[in-house]
């Protein structure tokens, strides 16, 4: 249940559905809008959310989806039901646009890994395969297609949407004939022009035109008698008749009847086809309300980018706890004139009442936000009003992707002047009405939106009724967000538990509100701060504090403190919560570079290793080369001192090149040394050199 009657207008939902009209593509989508309503089953709203979330991924994903032809023909085919009526030319052009546009989306959400057989009429079947995109894919259950008659407007209208010559053998004939006698009627009166130009009885310029669907010419009135024919038309200014030559009356009049024979001929042709279309008025109709649920979704898509809302998953149970909410409408009025919106945090929860640890964490059902005139109160209100509504009749909203929603079964505002003077009733007497009306309803799926509660009578007693309503409330356990200024109602939250207090907070040094809701505590009013800036004397400021007394005024004075101490530590605690969030950036950094030195630590040494093995396999080469030498020199002793020469410059350039600097020289000659005496003993093993006389080679 909603309440009361204007609900949508006082919580701002008809500029809503102003906007989603603004982005439907065709009056089809735009009647789609205005039912939109309220609904309590989380089945049916997590369905509307999720054909909104598939349509966002879609549009992301892919750029082919066909929205080109929203042409509403519903009226015209409503028509047809009726015998002896027929489309018109243009309306069966539409319909053929348009139910192109249906049937390529009921394919294109049909496309994937399809089986069996379709209907050619329809593409929604019991096939086993899995869509794309599920939730928009089940609305194409038991849509029909019309390929067939598709099909047959193809064969009588062109690809401008006229009716082709080829469209019945009567026409294509009638229409020669016409063209041929347009012909013959265009060459016998530019025989005439020119005759008459000549003669100088017609401008240079001057060409024939059409005048009632006849072809005639443009003279002036003084020698319009000097052309024999008949004057049918004369220009605003008078200064130019039209007439049609005698020689070509004939010929426009049987033009004329040609295009009658035309015109019945192409009715005759349109009311066959209607006489084919009439039998699938119902399931034509139908198929538009396919294109028009479509169109909806494209404008709720649209709408979600406009004020940067998504589609939360629903949970069937009343609660909420939303990060950074934003009201829409408010944030797109700010935006004009370059200003940003202040998020609201707010958490509404069950609790059992008896865990204290829920009152620390400030969750319960009911809020009591206080706090200054035109701090925020009353928007912070009617942004949980707004939103709540929105996603309960399938609109996505703008609040964190981390934010978790809920179902109300009722909702139910008391807002702003409700003094009727039709039905003799005072603002008081409406709340009053308002007050009996809710608290009737009120249960345990119920969310009360009450701004200002119990003001309008004498502030005592008013204020008593109001936390015997507040009670009543409670009893029933409600959820609910209430303003007030009362007293009362602030320390009603500390005997009760679900129910918590809320502050709109007040700059006190900038004497401006920040319209920033800090839940846990109750918020001042700031009336003695806010007077004294509005320019109220001393005087009257302090003979007001005289009055209430002392202790009020401390009482507010301390108020006004705990919430500047409480916003104070707060930051320091978010400064707290970034700075530790920087270091477990910084450390996880650390650790990535420590992990990537360690990396290349270990490449290095690789490619050292590698470059070591090449480096043992030159070397080799190089001894194997001069052992192989020393033979062929048969120890002559300057081949000798040649071959030890080309040793020792391999030597230093392997010790002189940086890439390969990596093995120390004693590491490298101790290597040499080892390589060769096995080279020796294998040589002396089979009776050439020993390694002595290699030895002895080498030194001389």
């Amino acid at each position: 249940m909603i309440y009361p009657n204007n609900f949508e207008h006082k919580l701002g939902f008809g500029e809503i559905r102003k906007l989603l009209k603004e982005r439907c593509l065709s009056t089809l989508g735009k009647e789609k809008v205005d039912e939109i309503a309220f609904s309590t089953d989380c089945r049916e709203i997590n369905e509307w959310l999720t054909q909104v979330r598939e349509f966002r991924r879609l549009q992301e994903e892919k750029d082919d989806f066909p929205m080109q032809y929203f042409f509403d023909v519903r009226e015209a085919i409503t028509r047809i039901r009726l015998e002896n009526t027929h489309l018109e030319e243009d309306e069966v052009w539409d319909l053929r646009r348009s139910l192109q546009t249906i049937a390529d989306i009921v394919r294109y959400l049909s496309r994937k890994e399809e089986s069996g057989k379709r209907n050619e009429n329809t593409l929604s079947d019991d096939d086993d395969f899995t869509p794309d995109y599920p939730a928009l894919y089940r609305l194409t259950e038991g849509v029909m297609v019309f390929p067939a008659m598709i099909r047959r407007i193809d064969s009588i209208l062109d690809k401008f949407g006229k009716i082709k010559d080829s469209a019945s053998m009567t026409l294509a004939g009638i229409r020669h004939e016409l063209e041929k006698t347009q012909g013959s009627i265009s060459r016998t009166l530019y025989t005439i022009l020119h005759s008459a130009q000549k003669d100088g009885l017609v401008e240079k310029d001057a060409a024939p035109t059409m005048r009632d669907g006849r072809l005639v010419l443009p003279v002036a009135p003084s020698v319009k008698r000097r052309i024999n024919g008949i004057v049918h038309d004369e220009s605003a200014t008078g200064k130019t008749v039209f007439i049609e030559p005698a020689e070509v009356v004939e010929a426009n009049n049987k033009v004329r009847q040609l295009e009658a024979e035309e015109r019945r001929e192409v009715i005759r042709i349109l009311t066959v086809f209607t006489d084919e279309v009439r039998p699938y008025v119902k399931e034509i109709l139908d198929s538009y309300q396919f294109l028009a649920q479509i169109d909806l979704i494209y404008a709720k898509t649209e709408l979600a980018k406009l004020t940067s809302a998504f589609e939360p998953t629903v949970e069937d149970k009343p609660h909420i706890d939303w990060i950074r909410a934003i009201h829409p409408l408010l944030q797109l009025s700010l935006a004009k004139q370059g200003k940003k919106v202040v998020p609201l945090d707010i958490r509404l929860e069950t609790t059992d009442g008896t865990d204290l640890t829920d009152k620390k964490k400030n969750i319960g059902r009911l809020l009591i936000i206080s706090g200054p005139n035109a701090g925020g109160k009353s928007v912070c209100l009617k942004t949980v009003g707004l939103l709540q509504y929105m996603l309960q009749c399938g609109l996505p909203v703008p609040i964190g992707d981390r934010s978790t929603t809920g179902i109300f079964h009722h909702i139910l505002i008391d807002i702003g002047d409700e003094q009727s003077i039709e039905n003799d009733l005072s603002t008081y007497s409406s709340h009053l009405l308002n007050m009996k009306n809710m608290m009737k309803q009120a249960n345990a799926r119920t969310l009360l939106l009450i701004d200002e509660f119990g003001s309008g009578t004498e502030p005592t007693i008013g204020g008593a009724i109001a936390e015997a309503m507040l009670k009543q409330f409670w009893k029933k356990e409600a959820f609910g967000v209430i303003t007030t200024h009362y007293q009362n109602l602030k320390h009603f939250a500390e005997d009760h538990p679900g129910v918590v207090n809320g502050a709109m907070l007040y700059d006190r040094h900038e004497m401006q509100a920040l319209f920033q809701l800090a839940i846990g505590q109750p918020g001042s009013s700031f009336a003695i701060e806010i007077a004294r800036k509005s320019g109220i004397p001393e005087e009257v400021i302090k003979d007001a504090s005289d009055i209430v007394g002392s202790d009020y005024i401390q009482s507010d004075k301390y108020l006004q403190d705990i919430v500047r101490d409480k916003r104070y530590w707060e930051g320091k605690r978010q400064t707290i919560h970034q700075h530790e969030k920087s270091l477990e950036g910084s450390i996880q950094r650390y650790e990535n570079n420590l992990e990537e030195i360690d990396r290349e630590r270990k490449a290095i040494l690789n490619r050292a290793k590698q470059q070591a093995d090449e480096l043992l396999a030159e070397a080799n080469r190089k001894i194997e080369n001069a052992i192989r030498e020393i033979k062929e020199a048969q120890a002559e002793k300057e081949r000798t001192r040649q071959i030890r020469e080309e040793l020792q410059e391999f030597r230093e350039q392997v010790q002189n090149d940086d890439t390969r600097g990596l093995m120390s020289e004693e590491d490298f000659a101790k290597k040499l040394r080892q390589m060769e005496d096995r080279k020796a003993r294998e040589e002396g093993r089979n009776g050439t050199y020993s390694q002595r006389e290699i030895g002895s080679k080498s030194e001389s």
